[in-house]
């Protein structure tokens, strides 16, 4: 099954994150392939207590706020070979790649690409993409589609980014 979490609204990851909890729980493997982040966030933490969760990072230290650089590139285009690498050994239930809307939104790596890995993807392992912006082809891919939509923020207030909460 192909399942996307996409939209403008905050909850799209931590979707997919309690979907690898609850897979965890019943005894799947699952890989987390993070697209564009770099960075320690507090999930990841969580994350090591579950030994049948593995988590990948292919970003720099800060997620893209501007234009990519080669470096950005370089790490989502390893990332998307690793993911490849991942499906095909086919030890994963459950393939989570997060921030690849984005990725792809940044032209960090090539639509066709992600289109290819979710067509030879086996029809057994839910495949999970997230970000904003999901490209029209990949929702059409999809068999379940959920669009966060962002009504209230408390950002918009001027509250910074909480740690336990958004981070």
């Amino acid at each position: 099954m192909i399942q996307v979490y996409t939209g403008k609204g905050k909850g799209k990851t931590t979707a997919a994150l309690g979907l690898a909890i609850r897979a965890a729980g019943a005894g799947l493997e699952v890989y987390i392939c993070q697209f564009a982040k770099g960075m320690f966030y507090n999930e990841l933490k969580a994350l090591k207590r579950f030994k049948n969760i593995k988590v990948a990072q292919f970003g720099g230290r800060c997620f893209i706020k501007k234009i990519p650089s080669p470096k950005d590139m370089a790490l989502a285009r390893k990332g998307l070979r690793q993911v490849n690498k991942i499906i095909s050994q086919k030890n994963y239930n459950m393939v989570i790649l997060d921030e690849i809307n984005i990725a792809l939104k940044l032209k960090l790596v090539e639509l066709n690409d992600v289109i290819e890995l979710i067509k030879k993807a086996p029809k057994n392992l839910e495949l999970i993409l997230t970000g904003r912006g999901a490209h029209p082809a990949i929702i059409k891919l999809a068999d379940l589609v959920s669009e966060i939509k962002d009504k209230k923020h408390y950002y918009k207030k001027g509250i910074k980014a909480r740690k336990g909460i958004e981070f």
